[in-house]
């Protein structure tokens, strides 16, 4: 099979393409290196530098290759940046896969998984968060990658064009060959904010707020491995293959993990304190996020490997150590 997949110079993409490799399919990558780096490139995927909201260069990559299916992770995904620059997030996010869906329709390509976000559902009360919990988002990322789904679903129904969105929760981790892992500029994860103290980056880590109504007063997420993301792409697009079927489904590990349980985990993983500071609460943070994943386990026969927090946070680590 051979598979495009966009955005695969980013952190999951890259992982993906990794993952897609080793399982002897051939990859091809577009990624506009805006938050991308060549350095997570695979060197045996074909790689077109380019913008998903240029419809020729899209419609070259598409007569050049003979794609089989779409895996979709060309987005901006920063919540603070959609907030101040709503309209930069529509252009690029929906806008881009407007342009996308036309040259599938074009080239009557009928598959794509779409990389979506927990941002969808917005703040929510009943834990765990299941596919069915309505979707109201508190931020314009979130906006914009509902409204690709929505985009998603309407081009199912007029043109068949079927599609699998992954709704997942905070990607952690890195690809256990220590090669390749996560790289943002900014850096706005947890995981690798809290592995730049003991690398000597930052003097302490911020945990925002320790007055939430959870075990220990600071937020808990759900940490979900990107080698676990990469596999439930991939089963995604052999589930979408197979049955022909458009769906949603939730990615996590179903179990939360709060701010000071990380911190600890990593202070057991790399053997030396890391100092934090608790400073205010950033508005808009949720005190819980947990996803129901039973849905992804039932139908795409998925079952995350990577379960241990300490585990997850030692890949990570030997990736940083490495850099």
């Amino acid at each position: 099979m051979k598979v495009l997949v966009l955005g695969g110079a980013g952190y999951i993409g890259s992982h993906t393409v990794y993952s897609l490799i080793e399982k002897q399919h051939q990859v091809v990558i577009v990624d506009n290196l805006q938050t991308g780096f060549e350095s997570l490139l695979h060197p045996e995927a074909v790689f077109y530098k380019g913008d998903i909201r240029d419809k020729e260069f899209l419609s070259n990559v598409f007569e050049k290759e003979h794609i089989d299916g779409v895996i979709h992770f060309a987005a901006n995904s920063l919540v603070g940046v959609s907030m101040k620059e709503p309209l930069e997030y529509f252009d690029n996010n929906v806008y881009g896969t407007q342009i996308l869906l036309e040259v599938m329709k074009e080239h009557n390509i009928k598959n794509i998984v779409f990389s979506s976000t927990a941002a969808t559902y917005g703040d929510v009360k009943e834990m765990p968060i299941k596919e069915d919990t309505l979707t109201n988002p508190t931020n314009a990322y979130g906006e914009t990658k509902l409204a690709m789904e929505k985009m998603m679903k309407w081009c199912d129904y007029a043109y068949g064009i079927k599609y699998v969105a992954l709704r997942y929760f905070n990607a952690c981790g890195a690809h256990p060959n220590g090669k390749i892992g996560e790289l943002h500029n900014p850096e706005t994860h947890l995981i690798p904010l809290v592995l730049q103290v003991p690398a000597g980056k930052r003097e302490f880590i911020s945990v925002f707020g320790d007055d939430y109504d959870t075990k220990d007063g600071t937020c808990i997420r759900d940490y979900i491995h990107v080698m676990d993301l990469a596999d439930a792409h991939i089963k995604a697009l052999e589930y979408l293959q197979k049955e022909q079927t458009s769906n949603i489904f939730n990615l996590g590990n179903g179990v939360g993990f709060s701010v000071l349980e990380i911190i600890n985990a990593a202070q057991k993983v790399v053997g030396k304190e890391i100092k934090k500071e608790i400073v205010p609460r950033r508005s808009g943070d949720p005190a819980r996020l947990i996803a129901s994943n039973e849905k992804a386990k039932n139908v795409l026969g998925w079952d995350p490997e990577y379960t241990d927090i300490e585990k997850i946070i030692e890949t990570a680590w030997n990736f940083h150590n490495k850099k």
